[in-house]
């Protein structure tokens, strides 16, 4: 059995898929350390409050300009004056580079990467009408969206699950949104077979995995520390997962290698094949005016930075 821990207080935010993330990591502590005291400190972000940044650029109406970390500079405070002691993303909201002093303290097991499509009608995303609109938060899945439906109307939303939701049901001129798959799942969302259970109305469900490629981190919680912590350090030790770590290495080196942070419009998913293969498939929507670049590479899955550079070879050569 691990010893017991100091107690330990989680940073957050205040939405409800963060604190229900939240609740899984103090869930695997208390696996791993029954009875240990762990607290939770909600932390309102820039992200939260600042609903006239458009996350694509990080601007506002206006011109503004907000730094990168929306979702996640406060909480980094956080963890540097001492407030708390671990502060849990999800991962795809993570800078690509993380500020010196702090480091990745532990990867939870992954969820469903994949986007859902929740439409209006049956017939999933490809029967949708032409002049559709269809609402997302995102430019990667607007662009992915319009490669292969081009005569689609795209539009943006913002809020957490919930806000959208009622959005989607409140704009009678939408006929479509898509989110992620991991936050409806953690949420408690009744997905039965193809529909979502809604209040209001039923919500056709499809699940775009099969082309639509995820944000870098996409279904991963993650804790993050003060580097200089090697108590904390050893407490989330226990909850790490490897093979997860393994494969959101890869997404984020790549991430990296193309300049970008978390809202780069690129698709990227990895994930260990046979034990130590790593699979990487990606889409780079490096100019607007363009068609995307894609890659695929396999590897040693121990060397996921080593993929991510070919990776990033092979969409700089196209």
């Amino acid at each position: 059995m691990n010893s017991q821990p100091a107690p330990l207080t989680l940073g957050t935010r205040a939405s409800p898929l963060a604190l229900a993330q939240t609740d899984l990591v103090a869930a695997a502590l208390r696996t791993a350390y029954p009875g240990c005291e762990i607290r939770i400190e909600k932390i309102r972000t820039t992200g939260d409050h600042r609903m006239d940044v458009d996350l694509a650029t990080g601007a506002t109406p206006s011109g503004e300009k907000l730094d990168k970390g929306l979702f996640t500079k406060e909480l980094e405070a956080a963890l540097f004056d001492g407030r708390i002691d671990a502060a849990v993303h999800s991962l795809k909201d993570l800078p690509g580079e993380m500020p010196l002093g702090l480091a990745l303290g532990a990867v939870l097991p992954r969820a469903a990467d994949s986007d859902l499509f929740l439409g209006k009608v049956s017939g999933g995303f490809d029967a949708l009408p032409s002049g559709a609109v269809v609402a997302t938060s995102s430019e990667r899945r607007r662009l992915q969206a319009l490669a292969r439906r081009p005569d689609l109307r795209v539009v943006p939303v913002r809020g957490n699950v919930g806000t959208r939701l009622s959005k989607l049901r409140s704009e009678i001129s939408w006929h479509g949104m898509i989110l992620a798959r991991a936050g409806l799942d953690r949420l408690g969302f009744d997905l039965l077979p193809g529909l979502l259970e809604d209040p209001v109305q039923m919500l056709h469900i499809e699940d775009l995995g099969s082309w639509m490629l995820p944000a870098a981190g996409q279904g991963a919680i993650a804790v993050q520390i003060r580097a200089a912590d090697p108590g904390t350090a050893h407490c989330l030790a226990a909850i790490h997962h490897t093979p997860t770590a393994l494969a959101v290495t890869a997404e984020r080196a790549l991430l990296r290698l193309l300049g970008g942070g978390c809202h780069l419009p690129v698709g990227v998913r990895a994930a260990i094949r046979d034990v130590d293969i790593l699979d990487l498939d990606a889409v780079w929507f490096h100019d607007s005016a363009a068609s995307p670049r894609r890659a695929f590479v396999s590897g040693f899955a121990g060397e996921p930075a080593a993929l991510a550079r070919t990776a990033f070879n092979i969409l700089n050569e196209n």
